[in-house]
């Protein structure tokens, strides 16, 4: 127990903790995208399982570029009108805002800016007064990213992404990152107007690397790799489960592990996290996962156990894996990927 420091570890999602593990090879593929000239890509979807991390990489890609002089970044809430908001916090920003003013913009109708010069309002509509802003950036060399965070398929979402799709065609200087569950994002990309997304790159985020993890439990816990190596398999790689066999480890030691810290992580998995994913599964998807949770792992057993055709298990395992919770390690196999998923699945299943 550590009780002269705080505990490094958090349970806050969207938090950025004061230890994890960073994924180098994902966030330079998002900067080289976005930073090649010209950039082959100005939109980048982020998804992954709840809790693996997509928050964290959202941030650090904000991060990164807002330190490069020419970028300017701005995080929009998915329930909010996201078109006002990012008209607002762009006037706001100061360096820009200067340059609004000399440019005697007028958006008082819009209720963003102010009147200058007692000049007439140079827009009648939030889009028009976001390409005269946006063309501002351009002729100043200037690049916006928009970040969204936990996207689902609302109006104010199918608003912004027609107006971002517009931006783009015009050739102004915008990018947009957003994160979100797989199916999310997949009834956003299948909207009759917003198929550009499909073109879009997807960063699916897959485990965290194993040796990293181990590290960072052994520096921290002061403890010997074969003990660092055996939380790390408890993990299985998982952002959430890294946080909280951490935070579980710090807080009562790992000579408590099998007595207390074992309890307590399995009950955060399954309420902060497991309890959600379970209920947004089909009944089929979990008799799936509740095949699997009995070490069933090839898929013809899988399917014999269901009685299910092949095309029809297909479908079902594809979204498995493209979900998260389901992982193929060699061909004809299927295994769950979450940590205690399984022991999970077999209680609520005695419920």
């Amino acid at each position: 127990m550590n009780n002269n420091k705080s505990n490094p570890f958090t349970l806050a999602f969207g938090k950025h903790p004061s230890e994890f593990i960073s994924r180098p090879m994902q966030l330079n593929q998002v900067l080289d995208i976005f930073t090649n000239e010209p950039p082959t890509h100005q939109v980048i979807m982020i998804t992954g399982v709840r809790g693996s991390g997509k928050t964290v990489m959202l941030n650090d890609i904000s991060k990164q570029l807002r330190e490069e002089p020419e970028w300017i970044t701005i995080e929009l809430n998915p329930n909010t009108d996201m078109v006002h908001e990012l008209a607002a916090k762009l006037y706001d920003i100061k360096s820009m805002h200067d340059i609004f003013l000399k440019a005697k913009f007028n958006f008082t109708l819009l209720g963003i800016g102010i009147e200058i010069n007692n000049q007439p309002p140079t827009a009648n509509s939030i889009d028009t007064a976001l390409s005269q802003m946006l063309q501002k950036l351009k002729e100043h060399n200037k690049k916006l990213l928009i970040t969204i965070d936990e996207v689902t398929n609302n109006e104010q979402m199918r608003i912004l992404a027609s107006s971002f799709q517009i931006f783009m065609r015009e050739d102004y200087p915008i990018f947009l990152v957003m994160t979100g569950l797989y199916d999310n994002l997949y009834d956003l990309q299948n909207h009759d107007t917003l198929t550009f997304l499909y073109r879009a790159p997807k960063i699916v985020l897959e485990p965290l690397n194993y040796g990293a993890i181990s590290d960072k439990y052994k520096n921290l816990f002061s403890i010997t790799r074969e003990q660092a190596n055996q939380l790390t398999k408890l993990t299985m790689g998982y952002s959430f489960a890294f946080q909280v066999l951490g935070y579980l480890c710090w807080k009562y030691g790992i000579d408590q592990l099998e007595k207390k810290v074992m309890d307590e992580y399995d009950q955060y998995l399954a309420d902060y996290v497991y309890s959600k994913i379970w209920n947004e599964l089909s009944e089929l998807d979990k008799n799936i996962v509740l095949i699997m949770a009995q070490d069933v792992t090839k898929v013809s057993d899988i399917r014999s156990e269901l009685n299910m055709t092949s095309g029809t298990f297909s479908t079902y395992r594809d979204r498995l894996l493209k979900k998260g919770i389901a992982i193929s390690k060699k061909y004809g196999t299927l295994s769950l990927s979450l940590p205690r998923f399984k022991e999970y699945a077999l209680r609520y299943y005695d419920m």
